[in-house]
């Protein structure tokens, strides 16, 4: 199937499947009904998401996903070894969305296609597990939100601390007034990331299908230092540090201090420890300006892992009487005079600054969308919460490319008075392939 037939073909299919959608509830069977779920993107963070959700209860894991065919076969065998089931393969996804016994698929794709495939699963009656950063601008988080509204599926962001019950414990004794008035909140990741080096450009390898892995992105000729991991680093299809791994202390610094959108917005740094193909920023120090005199702040080093409270990732949120510090793991509370005052460890590890996240925590927040399906559950993460943690990030990044500081529209994030970073706020697409709501 050549580039044109596919969109057409995706046009189309997505036209026939959205006429029912309407009609479908929350979950169609019965709470006791097995939930059949695609997995959708395996290379690393999708592997734990994978392990993860075949541990829950009820699930039939029916679909593996990759365009890496080598990814996809690995992961089957792992996943019959380990739990003894037998996944159907496919490397189209649209394949995946056509059949109408999948209650709802998990997204672990590169970022440039977390908007447009969620997008086109909510409207074939999917609910949608969608991993951080929900997009690959602000623009099409606003669209995510839009489609959300419409077809009234589920879509939970994969930023699992919002599942921690320490960081739940802590947010609501923040909100009780432990630390007194909170104001500030530090959120910092560090980790020892190696040089990208200078890409070649190479033929596509017969295993990969790059093709179909650019999808709506415009499209580059393929070189050998992007897959599987290195397009982070590149705005055609990344977010950078920001957004890898910055939404998620991001997002707890905003709802512990209870605050949405920032007044102001800056950023400073740049790719400082190598000089190769890396387009982002490997040092990011990023402060959003709230109203009513908060402030949050990010420091990202991606190549340096000296680390804060011995932690290669966490956040400290200040206040007038004390300070709580959070990671994925524990919570701990400190008052003026630096005194430990309280300590709670989660009950499961998870992992900090490896490539798949995995833990306990992951198994919470699955179980959670789980529930929100089943038995309507609150959801700990929805998608329009987590579209605004997400737009700040992006935020951050439009400042650092703009070289200057941003005011904000409070209500949305839209930047005002500043048409060439306003320009930023949405992207191009390959022919055909942009987003409709």
């Amino acid at each position: 199937m050549n580039r044109r037939q596919f969109i057409k073909t995706t046009a189309i299919t997505g036209i026939g499947m959205g006429m029912n959608l309407n009609k479908a509830k929350l979950f169609a069977g019965s709470p006791n009904d097995k939930i059949s779920i695609a997995m959708i993107g395996l290379h690393g963070r999708g592997r734990a998401l994978a392990a993860s959700a075949v541990k829950q209860k009820n699930i039939e894991l029916a679909y593996i996903c990759d365009v890496d065919q080598r990814v996809m076969e690995k992961v089957i065998a792992d996943i019959e070894k380990n739990h003894g089931l037998n996944p159907k393969p496919q490397k189209d996804f649209r394949k995946i969305l056509e059949d109408e016994s999948v209650d709802a698929v998990f997204i672990a794709t590169p970022d440039h296609w977390h908007t447009p495939m969620a997008i086109m699963a909510l409207q074939a009656g999917k609910h949608v597990y969608l991993e951080k950063p929900c997009s690959h601008n602000p623009r099409e988080g606003e669209l995510l939100v839009t489609v959300q509204k419409k077809y009234k599926k589920i879509i939970q962001m994969g930023n699992q601390q919002r599942s921690a019950p320490t960081s739940i414990l802590a947010v609501k004794e923040i909100n009780q007034g432990v630390i007194g008035r909170p104001y500030f909140g530090k959120a910092w990741y560090s980790n020892q990331r190696g040089s990208i080096g200078i890409g070649k450009e190479v033929p596509a390898p017969e295993w990969l299908d790059y093709e179909l892995w650019q999808g709506p992105a415009p499209r580059k000729k393929y070189k050998d230092n992007i897959i599987h991991y290195n397009w982070h680093w590149f705005w055609n299809w990344g977010t950078g540090e920001i957004l890898n791994n910055g939404t998620h202390e991001i997002d707890v610094c905003r709802w512990a201090l209870g605050v949405k959108y920032p007044r102001k917005v800056s950023s400073s740094g740049g790719r400082y420890h190598f000089k190769d193909d890396w387009e982002f920023f490997d040092t990011q120090v990023t402060n959003y300006e709230f109203e009513n005199n908060k402030l949050i702040t990010w420091e990202g080093r991606s190549c340096n892992t000296h680390y804060y409270h011995n932690r290669g990732r966490g956040v400290a949120i200040h206040g007038t009487k004390g300070t709580v510090l959070l990671d994925r793991n524990a919570y701990e509370l400190y008052d003026n005079d630096n005194n430990l005052i309280k300590k709670v460890d989660e009950k499961g590890l998870s992992t900090t600054t490896d490539i798949l996240g995995a833990g306990a925590l992951v198994d919470l927040h699955i179980r959670n969308f789980f529930n929100a399906i089943r038995y309507g559950e609150k959801l700990n993460s929805p998608i329009d919460e987590g579209h605004v943690s997400v737009t700040l990030c992006h935020l951050g990044n439009i400042a650092q490319k703009a070289g200057r500081t941003l005011e904000l529209n409070t209500q949305n994030g839209h930047i005002k008075n500043d048409p060439q970073a306003e320009s930023m706020w949405s992207r191009e697409y390959e022919e055909d392939w942009a987003p409709k709501v």
